[in-house]
């Protein structure tokens, strides 16, 4: 990556137990005294990243991290039980009402994107504005662009996609591949979950970056991490997400209101460049930067130096909280 990217040291860090058993761990990074922002990763699954906090002057932002339901170090580690969407944004008011946190900032990309656009739609006096990358709306149409033979990412990626579906039989819904999946996952052999396990978290490696990595993604991460992303996602994906058709532009009313700011790589692969144009023409005040040379992934370097600008100016012009 190119340009400015800063490194946050996290000044606090607990385990806050929310509802049905979950606790959840959560870190604060940055200025104490900072514009409030909450950071929403993606996947379902994946967790905190690893320096996360890049796009985020340490000086001028008060960096809220959770590792969601189920992964990172929360616990029940891998559990699907009351892991639902509504949970999570339920989770994540949770814990503004926990810091004593009037407004904030939601930062997310993925999946992250499509909890942001949530929790706003649902709690749009919470939130000071939103910066969306990767915008992922959760429709069928976005589920079979991941998961069919004739979605866009297997037609782009027709050797990864083969290696992908070599676990499966039938092919013919995107609720048929999760359900296979989920068998595989669940199966007490280790021998067949686990190389299920990794040929999914691999798809999602191999197609998230404009360039094709050289190495699987499941070599340069943890058993861990690869259980988490896959079986989550997986799960939630198979549920459609708990979100009704189109849900977020039905509600998208709700957003008038709230500045938003998106970044979405041209070529992306994993969410379509659709729906970061579909909520631009929502949501006519917002601003959307297509990256021409760019894939899915936040540490793409077009994607990165956006991000970066982004908070930046943001803060220059002053946002209010």
């Amino acid at each position: 990556m190119n340009g400015i990217f800063y490194t946050n040291a996290v000044y606090d860090y607990q385990t806050i137990e929310v509802s049905d058993g979950h606790k959840l761990y959560v870190e604060q990074s940055g200025n104490p005294e900072g514009i409030p922002l909450i950071y929403m990763h993606g996947g379902p699954g994946a967790g905190l990243g690893k320096n996360y906090q890049w796009p985020f002057n340490p000086l001028k932002y008060r960096v809220i991290g959770v590792d969601q339901r189920g992964c990172g170090r929360s616990t029940p580690f891998g559990d699907t039980l009351n892991n639902t969407t509504e949970l999570l944004i339920q989770d994540f008011e949770f814990i503004r009402k926990h810091f004593n946190i009037d407004k904030w900032i939601v930062f997310g990309g993925s999946w992250g994107s499509t909890l942001a656009l949530l929790y706003a739609i649902n709690n749009p006096r919470a939130v000071i504005s939103m910066v969306l990358r990767g915008v992922f709306l959760a429709r069928k149409e976005d589920f079979d662009w991941f998961l069919l033979p004739t979605g866009c990412a297997a037609q782009i990626y027709p050797e990864a996609y083969e290696e992908f579906s070599s676990h499966i039989s039938d092919k013919s819904s995107s609720d048929i591949v999760c359900k296979q999946f989920i068998s595989l996952f669940e199966n007490p052999d280790n021998n067949l979950s686990f190389p299920a396990l990794k040929a999914w978290f691999n798809w999602e490696g191999y197609i998230s970056r404009l360039i094709a990595p050289n190495v699987m993604m499941s070599d340069l991460s943890t058993d861990k991490h690869i259980k988490s992303l896959a079986l989550l996602e997986c799960h939630y994906l198979l549920n459609k997400c708990f979100v009704a058709e189109n849900y977020i532009l039905d509600n998208i009313d709700k957003l008038y209101d709230i500045p938003c700011h998106i970044v979405h790589g041209r070529y992306d692969m994993v969410c379509k460049l659709e729906a970061a144009y579909s909520i631009k023409k929502a949501l006519p005040h917002a601003t959307l930067k297509v990256v021409n040379n760019a894939g899915h992934s936040m540490s793409e370097t077009g994607i990165a130096n956006e991000l970066t600008r982004i908070m930046n100016e943001m803060f220059e012009s002053g946002a209010r909280f």
